[in-house]
């Protein structure tokens, strides 16, 4: 046992490259304001997406894959700025944006080596949670962080549910009618997910979750409890003035 965790420690210490999705235009959030870019979005004075470069450069990414599409060349300009030096930085171009999150997602399918982390350029979360994921990550499946805190999710009706088994995800989906957890957005990935994404194109188009149900189906995505950490996806000025109250909350001791 003690050199089985030896290697998987080594696996995990390898987790140095991660994926942010940005390509959307934020419609939910920016409303008439054409100028607008969501991850650039004022949040306690610093831009919505450098929170999350923050806290993968601190949990050890060295690599960040930004995928790219509306209003991308404004987008690569400002978010380059805010990459801390030594860390490289990949923009990816997705030219067909105005699809579903997973067409973003398979345009970084020649940028990334297994096992990397994925995020979206729109969810806040606890910096622990980086930490949590890459210790405890199976690397033969997907891991997708989970938050079993049903009643502290702020807008219930709109989240990723997610249905659990012991420590493996059975299904997922916004319109799931039994769930008992919730995807907080950040993954540990294999490049197996590609495959899956691929068998799940219709007419072209998939979302994420559309790949993670059908690896779902094959018992290879493991769920990982966040605990009491904390997160907060940001679509509309509500969430985002929720994830500004997480924020500015003090930490608990």
């Amino acid at each position: 046992m003690p050199q089985q965790r030896s290697i998987l420690f080594s696996q995990q210490t390898r987790i140095a490259e991660a994926v942010i999705l940005m390509a959307g235009s934020g419609s939910r959030l920016r409303g008439a304001d054409e100028s607008f870019l969501k991850p650039l979005v004022p949040t306690l004075g610093h831009p919505l997406i450098s929170y999350t470069i923050n806290a993968l450069v601190k949990a050890g990414i060295r690599k960040i894959n930004a995928v790219v599409g509306f209003e991308s060349e404004r987008l690569v300009t400002a978010v380059r700025r805010l990459v801390p030096a030594g860390i490289e930085i990949c923009f990816i171009e997705n030219p067909e944006w105005q699809k579903q999150n997973g067409i973003s997602f398979v345009a970084a399918k020649d940028y990334v080596a297994a096992p990397f982390l994925l995020t979206m350029s729109d969810h806040l979360f606890d910096e622990a949670i980086v930490d949590l994921l890459i210790e405890s990550a199976d690397l033969g499946c997907l891991n997708l962080a989970i938050d079993r805190k049903l009643n502290s999710i702020f807008d219930l009706d709109d989240a990723m549910k997610v249905q659990t088994r012991g420590d493996r995800v059975t299904a997922i989906g916004k319109n799931l009618r039994a769930y008992d957890a919730i995807d907080a957005g950040l993954f540990v990935c294999p490049l197996e997910i590609f495959e899956y994404l691929e068998r799940a194109k219709q007419g072209g188009d998939c979302s994420l979750a559309d790949g993670i149900r059908l690896m779902a189906a094959d018992n290879k995505v493991g769920a990982i409890d966040i605990g009491e950490a904390w997160w907060q996806d940001v679509d509309t000025p509500e969430t985002l003035r929720e994830a500004e109250k997480k924020l500015s909350a003090p930490i608990k001791s």
